[in-house]
Formats: structure tokens, sequence, C-alpha cells
């Protein structure tokens, strides 16, 4: 489960400014994050084909993002890209 504690890190590693919370580099940083803890959920619950769909739809709105990143903004995509320690 993402806690709030651990929702502030990824918030405090990636903002562009003091007050961003929501821009496409933290999304796809929280994303990340509850992509990774469902993925360990699901090695233990195999036939949780609910947590799975959820977890398909993550991974596909973070695809978008950083497509959206990529797309227009470069820079900002290869260092979320190398925080994140994602594949191209």
């Amino acid at each position: 489960m993402l806690t709030t504690r651990k929702k502030l890190n990824v918030i405090k590693d990636l903002q562009i400014h003091e007050t961003d919370t929501g821009s496409a580099e933290i999304q796809v940083g929280l994303l990340t994050k509850r992509i990774s803890e469902l993925t360990d959920h699901l090695k233990l619950h195999k036939k949780d084909n609910h947590s799975r769909r959820g977890l398909l739809m993550m991974v596909g709105k973070r695809k978008r993002l950083l497509d959206y990143l990529a797309k227009n903004k470069a820079k900002v995509y290869a260092s979320i890209i190398k925080k994140l320690g994602l594949k191209k």
C-alpha cells in the first residue's frame, strides 16, 4: 500500500517547484511506485485478476504519460527514466 509518507518522498524527489504536486513527472513516479507494490502483491496472489486488471491500467497510463514527456519534454523524459530505472 502506498502510504502518505512514501507519496511525499516521491513527490519531493520529482517536483519541479515547491508547490508542484500533479505534474506528469510526479504522476509517472507515483504510478511506478504503485506498480512495483502491486507487482509484489500479485507474486503472492496469482489468481487476483481484479488487481491484475488495475495493474495493466496503471501501466498503460504510465506509458501514455511517458509518451507525452518524450514528445514534449525530451530532457525531462530522459532524467525521469534514469531516476526511476525504467526502460526506454
